[in-house]
């Protein structure tokens, strides 16, 4: 059997995945921070593609010539983030990218959090608003000089933290860390979407070429309404990514920005055509015509039978 057609490891503990690394214990068996740049590393055969069951936040000191952004396009080349949520495959099926990936396992620092770390702190269920922890790996985080000081200074304070003394404090020390670094990661990604944002706008565009060949070719009638999923795989970039961009650009998510040109299609057809409400919902990929007037209305305060009428 070849080796891409493996069924990913999953680790279910810190001490696992650390074992399997060849590194020592965790200092925490919850959380870890293993600083491969500081402290050169001696690991065993890396890992390709695998699952872990906790939080993954990863900086390393070079990303330019290892991932492409969508439009191969770097704000910076100096170093940048990645972030991975539990359960999430990691690695690549294709053996060029997992030897780019083993070959900077030991050029990164890395901190593993396991989701019991953060129970009964409210930060339990703010780390999951973070749509970038299901940002694809090219859709990483690219960091200005002051940028990593700032990532760096937090990911210190936190090896320190681990590396002292264990006591009732150490916790509440950490997780505001996490938070701190958590939230300045979604400043700085707010940062890179207007940095970017000639080549978002391009993104935009093209979306906007995929909606309207969708409609107009009437796909769907038989595939319904376009998911913010088909968007983004014909886009090349994660769904979390696709709406935070738009949200950038615009002020609306994919799912809006859906339903806004379910609106512009169907203003079209009641405007200049005699098809009822019922064949235009179908036509637009509506299993009822309840479900898109429903839509309609929210949307443009008329009824589409109101609509029609005055516009008529």
């Amino acid at each position: 059997m070849k080796k891409n057609e493996h069924t990913p490891q999953r680790f279910i503990s810190l001490p696992d995945a650390l074992k399997t690394l060849g590194l020592p214990d965790p200092q925490h068996p919850l959380i870890t921070l293993i600083n491969g740049i500081d402290k050169p590393l001696d690991t065993q055969l890396p890992i390709h593609r695998h699952v872990l069951n906790f939080y993954k936040i990863s900086y390393r000191p070079y990303l330019g010539g290892t991932f492409k952004y969508g439009q191969t396009h770097f704000d910076f080349n100096d170093g940048g983030m990645m972030f991975a949520a539990p359960n999430q495959i990691i690695g690549s099926n294709e053996e060029e990218n997992d030897t780019v990936e083993n070959d900077c396992i030991n050029q990164q620092i890395t901190l593993l959090i396991h989701p019991d770390f953060l129970l009964n702190y409210p930060l339990a269920k703010k780390i999951k608003q973070y749509n970038y922890f299901s940002y694809a790996t090219n859709e990483a985080l690219h960091l200005s000089e002051k940028e990593i000081e700032v990532i760096s200074a937090i990911f210190r304070i936190i090896e320190d933290e681990l590396n002292s003394r264990i006591d009732e404090f150490s916790q509440d020390v950490i997780i505001s860390q996490i938070e701190l670094l958590l939230n300045y990661a979604n400043r700085f990604y707010k940062r890179q979407f207007i940095t970017r944002k000639t080549v978002n706008s391009t993104l935009l565009q093209n979306l906007e070429a995929i909606l309207d060949e969708y409609f107009d070719e009437e796909k769907s009638l038989n595939q319904g309404i376009p998911s913010v999923l088909y968007l983004a795989e014909h886009l090349n970039i994660s769904p979390g990514y696709l709406s935070d961009m738009l949200r950038s650009l615009t002020g609306q998510n994919a799912q809006q920005h859906i339903h806004g040109k379910l609106i512009e299609k169907a203003k079209e057809k009641l405007s200049t055509t005699g098809l009822s409400v019922s064949e235009i919902a179908y036509e637009l990929g509506f299993e009822h015509s309840q479900s898109f007037s429903k839509l309609f209305k929210t949307k443009t305060k008329l009824s589409p039978l109101e609509f029609r009428q005055s516009f008529n």
